[in-house]
């Protein structure tokens, strides 16, 4: 039987809005394991609600890419070497960008949850808890992305983010990594701090790079994309 995840009750409204929101939530927080599958009718069942909304918002899961379709179910997509490059490419393309913007645009109740998440890391980082960890990364930039005004550019970052989840857990649990990551995180917080929209750049900049680089370390061997014969590193610094 396929294991479902615990979804809440949804309201009145817009159904498949409300299933896909809680289902990419539920992919952002990590609680989806890599070949777990999500079945539309167990899901409809559990939500006492007919099967159509579901898998409207599974399919959008799907063609946004956080999803595959398989023949049980829906799964989180397997990342070949070429995807984690092409991937980390997209980041330093925008990311960047993204932070300078916030830079300008984040008020203090945004540097003020920053720097708890920033505390809260560095608190987590400490007592070796991976999960604690990954919660604070992720509020961290929750926060800053919420302060870029360009939405489309905002949604655009948070996507490939959470494609590359799977890059992230393995390398947010590693504690040697967890130093890089919040010796990262105070950088971009101070250029923040600073309204240093350069810094904020060249901070974001060194942040994906070092992200890129640790995962190369931890990982075992990706498989390419069939024809493609390039390395990960020879892609990632293309």
């Amino acid at each position: 039987m396929t294991e479902t995840i615990e979804l809440k009750r949804v309201g009145d409204g817009n159904l498949r809005a409300q299933v896909y929101q809680q289902i990419r939530l539920t992919i952002q927080h990590g609680e989806l394991a890599p070949g777990q599958k999500l079945v539309d009718v167990d899901i409809a069942a559990q939500l006492g609600i007919s099967r159509m909304p579901v898998r409207d918002a599974l399919m959008q899961l799907v063609h946004e890419g956080y999803l595959v379709g398989t023949t049980r179910g829906f799964t989180l997509p397997t990342l070949t070497a070429t995807d984690v490059a092409d991937i980390f490419e997209v980041r330093r393309l925008l990311e960047p960008r993204a932070a300078a913007h916030a830079a300008r645009t984040l008020d203090a109740a945004g540097l003020k949850t920053l720097a708890a998440a920033l505390r809260e890391a560095e608190a987590a980082a400490a007592a070796g808890d991976a999960d604690r960890f990954f919660q604070a990364n992720s509020a961290f930039r929750n926060c800053w992305l919420g302060a870029v005004e360009n939405e489309r550019l905002s949604q655009t970052i948070a996507r490939f983010a959470d494609h590359v989840l799977v890059v992230r857990l393995r390398t947010l649990s590693h504690q040697p990594t967890q130093a890089v990551v919040v010796a990262g995180m105070r950088a971009i917080y101070e250029a923040f701090v600073k309204r240093d929209a350069v810094a904020a750049y060249d901070c974001m900049t060194h942040f994906i790079q070092n992200a890129e680089e640790r995962f190369m370390k931890l990982s075992p061997p990706l498989q390419h994309s069939s024809g493609e014969g390039e390395s990960m590193s020879r892609r990632g610094k293309s």
